[in-house]
């Protein structure tokens, strides 16, 4: 679990299994081997079903990546708006190898709200449960979770805790696990 309460520990941690995924992608994608055999097999069913292509914009960033990243953000929005859009440095899903950030192909409201309405987007958010997969931010959990919707970013949790938060209707793992809500980073 990792939110803007729970930081990575230590703050460099690097995953020991992390694999390359073979699939399309802006930044070349690794994630451990067990999100990454979900992640291609839930691609392979999108395009299956009928909700078309994606292609991968991020996966496991690396602590040093995240500290550029969130720089970038606070650069232009400020700390308190880069809050809101980026994980610091050592709080960040990426760091563990388990999230990833779809885009839909043809490039279509890439890293936006409205890949949320793109096939590729309602076709993940009723599904990527089947594959382990959560859609980490959404629309109305922004107090829970200190991040505005994000409806590209996706966090391995395994098939078996996916479907249980899915039958129980829990969106977030704050809600599932009754943890304190995370909507701004401990002084």
């Amino acid at each position: 679990m990792v939110d803007k309460l729970r930081p990575l520990q230590p703050a460099s941690f690097a995953p020991s299994d992390l694999v390359e995924t073979p699939l399309p992608h802006l930044n070349p994608p690794s994630l451990r081997a067990e999100a990454a055999n979900a992640m291609i097999a839930m691609f392979a069913a999108a395009r299956a079903e009928g909700a078309g292509a994606m292609q991968l914009q991020s996966a496991y960033r690396s602590y040093s990546l995240q500290v550029e990243i969130y720089g970038g953000y606070v650069a232009s929005a400020g700390k308190t708006g880069a809050d809101s859009q980026s994980a610091r440095p050592g709080f960040s899903e990426h760091q563990t190898g388990l999230a990833a950030d779809i885009s839909a192909l043809p490039l279509t409201c890439a890293l936006a709200a409205c890949f949320g309405q793109t096939p590729q987007g309602i076709w993940l958010a009723a599904n990527a449960y089947r594959f382990g997969y959560l859609l980490r931010y959404p629309a109305d959990k922004t107090a829970a979770t200190g991040y505005i919707y994000e409806p590209w970013h996706f966090r391995y949790v395994g098939e078996s805790l996916s479907t249980e938060m899915k039958r129980t209707g829990a969106t977030t793992l704050e809600e599932f696990f009754h943890l304190p809500a995370a909507p701004a980073y401990a002084p």
